[in-house]
């Protein structure tokens, strides 16, 4: 399970991915979205049909589906023209490619080992072999690859990173830190590497991790990943406002995020204590996820600060109901019930004894 999630998310930031179009491929969506794609994918049917076995159409088939993430003929075209062309490397680079989006790990490194075999001088296909190893938890492997192919190209940005991966997994923090930070000397435009950089310095409550997320944002503004990372970093060294700025952004970006929801409402309760105005966020946080146990305390607690002792009651109920270990909502419940509240879920347990007896 855990080399699933590593993978996956591997796969979200180290990935360069196509996008852009209706993720349950072509034919949904709007006419503006569809007419691109079906402009294009007509073209190249038809040089297809002028030149069956000509690989590079496949390819580029492939690419076009790839617009509209419609994984299945991406695979079969990039398949079939490796399946022509066996020698080409970035061809069986761009299949393994696809094999590792779509988690198949197995069939990515075999791509990527063919391509090493046919080119042992490409980089790329190097560090994406060492990639697949740290996916396998194969750190000595990957480490060797990754120095393999550095070697060959000292200014390999992704080596580094993968070398900063690497590291954190094994525990060092300090190593990782400084391959993160050569990887964005050698590439400043090095997304994933700030993002680490980011979280290894705020860990470590290091000023230096606002500036990370910042420049982060600057390479890609509609980022929620980073908008979230340099709020919560605010948040907990007491930036509030700048914190609670970061969260709106998010709101901007996606309505539907529950946590920005829910971390907005936090700080206006605990630290603007402003309860009244925190209900309103918790409740939307709650209308977005309701199984969002921590919305419904916390709701609960502003209700209690603003003596609405049944509804805060009703809450802290819900908060148990999701999770009977609650500790903070038994505690908001038995202070209710100490002021002469009455708890529903309580007489009803009690009631559930007696009939028992």
């Amino acid at each position: 399970m855990k080399n699933r999630t590593m993978l996956l998310g591997l796969l979200a930031i180290t990935m360069t991915v196509a996008c852009g179009g209706p993720a349950n491929g072509p034919g949904a969506g709007t006419a503006t979205l569809r007419d691109p794609f079906l402009i294009a994918l007509d073209s190249v049917n038809a040089r297809i049909v002028r030149n069956p076995n000509r690989a590079a159409l496949y390819d580029d088939r492939a690419q076009v589906y790839l617009t509209v993430d419609s994984l299945g003929p991406a695979l079969r075209d990039m398949e079939r023209a490796v399946k022509l062309d066996s020698t080409n490397v970035n061809m069986r680079l761009r299949l393994g490619d696809l094999y590792y989006r779509m988690v198949k790990v197995g069939n990515a490194r075999d791509q990527f080992e063919a391509a090493s075999r046919l080119d042992p001088s490409n980089t790329s296909a190097i560090l994406k072999l060492a990639e697949i190893q740290l996916v396998l938890r194969n750190y000595a492997r990957s480490m060797t690859l990754v120095n393999d192919a550095l070697r060959k190209d000292e200014h390999a940005a992704h080596g580094y990173f993968l070398k900063g991966w690497i590291y954190m997994e094994t525990g060092d923090t300090a190593l990782a830190l400084s391959s993160f930070r050569t990887a964005v000397e050698q590439n400043t435009q090095d997304y994933p590497a700030y993002i680490m950089l980011g979280k290894i310095s705020a860990a470590r409550h290091d000023p230096l991790a606002e500036q990370y997320y910042s420049t982060a944002i600057n390479l890609r503004p509609k980022s929620v990943e980073a908008w979230y990372n340099k709020g919560m970093f605010l948040q907990e060294n007491g930036k509030d406002s700048a914190a609670l700025e970061c969260y709106r952004q998010i709101m901007k970006l996606d309505s539907n995020n529950a946590l920005a929801w829910y971390n907005s409402g936090f700080i206006r309760m605990e630290h603007f204590h402003d309860a009244e105005g925190s209900k309103k966020d918790f409740s939307k946080a709650i209308s977005l996820e309701p199984s969002y146990t921590n919305a419904w305390y916390n709701r609960g607690l502003a209700m209690e600060r603003t003596a609405q002792l049944d509804s805060a009651a009703a809450n802290y109920e819900m908060a148990l109901t999701l999770d009977p270990g609650h500790a903070l909502a038994a505690a908001g419940l038995d202070r209710l019930q100490s002021k002469g509240v009455r708890i529903k879920i309580r007489e009803a347990k009690g009631k559930a004894v007696a009939g028992s007896r």
